[in-house]
């Protein structure tokens, strides 16, 4: 039984202690992965310090890239040496929804995980480890379905792949499957982290006329720029609603809420033009609600659409955002700031303070 070091979650809000958990041999679908990048991403460490249900003793992270080091009997869409990404869509891939594309709304996602009378893949001193959406890649090695695995290029530095499993798939997702960007739109993104930076990149590749963006840093607002924003507010110094207005015109076709609280999908709304779009992305405030007047939506035929994961098939859409990245229309490495070891993801969770800091990177 292949052993890993990892960093482990005891109790809520305890912090990630490092560990030795021990994995099982794959079966069915399942393919063994030694870990060489791992993404910090906010919905982890969201979810270590709220009860929200999770079993303790837990492995998170789920932005995680390395290489194939053995896989189960019935696996066939990878093979020992490959190069793959982790992604927390968990799908079937042959329900009705998954067949269309739209691994997001999988009918049987737990179609990935184990049954309830299968050993469990990982265990501390015998007793069995939470594996989170069926990753844990804040681990050496994982244990994950094949399904939630894609192959990429042995070029991609491991560092930049590992964000393409939920980060830049969502920003660059919610340009292309949600709102369908076309040449000439208008975009604004509220939220210039990974996500709206990654969503900016996309705009600019779609072809928008004006990309506009929004944030309270002005470091965040300079990156921005970079990614192909025409137009920076920085709302904490100017109505953004106004400001967006102007910029565009009168309103955008598309607003990316990648911040995702009451106030900026209200402001979302109000940004929106006629027949364009509020996409609400990023999700800070799970109690968030925003009110708007049904008469209003009529008229202007304006619409509202929840987006989770960029609606995202993702082994149609990585393999897509990496020859984006091949071709330099998004720069992965910029998105990277910093590296850090296993035993220093709560520094590196801290360290994502800093609005100079984009995304943090657990190297192994």
């Amino acid at each position: 039984m292949p052993t890993a070091r990892a960093a482990l979650i005891h109790e809520v809000g305890g912090g990630f202690v490092p560990g030795e958990i021990e994995l099982d041999d794959p079966i069915g679908r399942e393919v063994l992965v030694d870990v060489r990048a791992a993404g910090l991403c906010h919905t982890d460490l969201t979810m270590a310090h709220a009860d929200v249900g999770i079993p303790m003793p837990a492995v998170f992270g789920h932005e995680a890239a390395g290489v194939v080091a053995a896989v189960g009997p019935e696996a066939t869409g990878v093979a020992v040496g490959d190069h793959v990404v982790g992604c927390l869509v968990q799908h079937c891939g042959t329900c009705d929804r998954c067949r269309a594309g739209r691994a997001t709304l999988c009918r049987d996602p737990g179609a990935t995980l184990r049954g309830p009378d299968d050993p469990p893949r990982l265990t501390c001193g015998g007793e069995p480890v939470h594996q989170m959406v069926g990753i844990g890649g804040f681990a050496e090695r994982v244990l994950v379905d094949e399904r939630q695995l894609v192959v990429v290029s042995r070029e991609l530095p491991f560092a930049q792949a590992a964000l393409l499993g939920c980060g830049v798939l969502t920003g660059v997702g919610a340009v292309r499957n949600a709102a369908r960007v076309r040449p000439g739109d208008a975009v604004a993104v509220i939220g210039a982290g990974t996500v709206g930076l990654s969503a900016i990149a996309a705009a600019a590749a779609a072809g928008a006329q004006r990309i506009v963006a929004v944030d309270l840093a002005l470091e965040k607002l300079d990156a921005a720029r970079e990614f192909g924003a025409t137009h920076v507010v920085d709302s904490s110094a100017t109505d953004p609603v106004a400001a967006v207005r102007a910029a565009t015109g009168g309103g955008a076709d598309a607003v990316l809420d990648v911040v995702g609280i009451e106030q900026t999908a209200q402001q979302g709304l109000a940004m929106t033009a006629p027949g364009g779009g509020l996409y609400l992305v990023g999700v800070m405030d799970p109690t968030a609600r925003i009110s708007p007047k049904l008469f209003g939506l009529i008229q202007a035929q304006r619409r509202i659409e929840g987006v989770y994961m960029g609606g995202a098939d993702p082994r149609r859409d990585i393999p897509e955002i990496a020859r984006m990245a091949r071709s330099g229309a998004l720069d992965l490495g910029a998105l990277v700031s910093a590296e850090v070891g296993l035993d220093q993801i709560d520094e590196g969770y801290r360290m994502l303070h800093d609005p100079n800091v984009v995304r943090v990177v657990v190297a192994f």
